[in-house]
């Protein structure tokens, strides 16, 4: 089994901020990333509904940090779960566990990425095209340095660790890329 990728939202910062969202299907799982800050939700909902989803079949949503630009709409998905880098949250319930490892559907797993802040996780989906990773390690494809880091030298190891078993990246703020020989480390 494998997961499929839709593009919800492409991120952008500079004088506004928006963050790149998107829709992992992954068998019974329907699974939103960083729902966070848009111009309009349209723009989150529109093409979501575009692709026959309601916001209430959303079942879960991974945060990659708790910075607003990255989770102000995730009040939109009702029925969904939250994940973050050290919980699941669902209703009134809080899951304790750690992200690193952890399977949210059959090809989807999170994995621990710090460095924009201590907390970051990377959303990693198994596509039948490779290895797609949803994360803050870059703002976009150019993004050599993060200038919010909390620690850099987390953030290139972690961006080392992802080079290394990505075949595309959707990053923080921006169109998704495939890493190549000149992708900021």
């Amino acid at each position: 089994m494998s997961a499929t990728v839709n593009l919800l939202h492409t991120g952008y910062v500079g004088g506004h901020v928006g963050s790149t969202i998107s829709l992992i299907r992954d068998g019974d799982r329907l699974i939103v990333t960083d729902p966070g800050m848009v111009r309009d939700r349209g723009l989150i909902l529109d093409p979501l509904r575009a692709l026959g989803v309601e916001p209430g079949d959303v079942t879960d949503v991974v945060f990659s940090h708790h910075h607003p630009d990255h989770t102000l709409n995730a009040a939109l998905f009702l029925n969904a779960r939250f994940h973050d880098h050290w919980a699941i949250y669902e209703g009134d319930r809080w899951e304790d566990r750690d992200a690193e490892g952890f399977q949210v559907g059959p090809s989807v797993r999170l994995i621990r990425t710090p460095g924009h802040t201590p907390e970051d996780i990377t959303t990693l989906a198994e596509t039948e095209d490779g290895l797609v990773a949803f994360t803050h390690l870059w703002w976009d494809a150019n993004s050599a340095a993060d200038p919010f880091a909390t620690d850099l030298t987390a953030l290139h190891a972690g961006r080392e660790r992802v080079l290394e078993i990505a075949g595309l990246i959707v990053p923080g703020h921006g169109p998704a890329f495939k890493p190549s020989a000149d992708t900021p480390r």
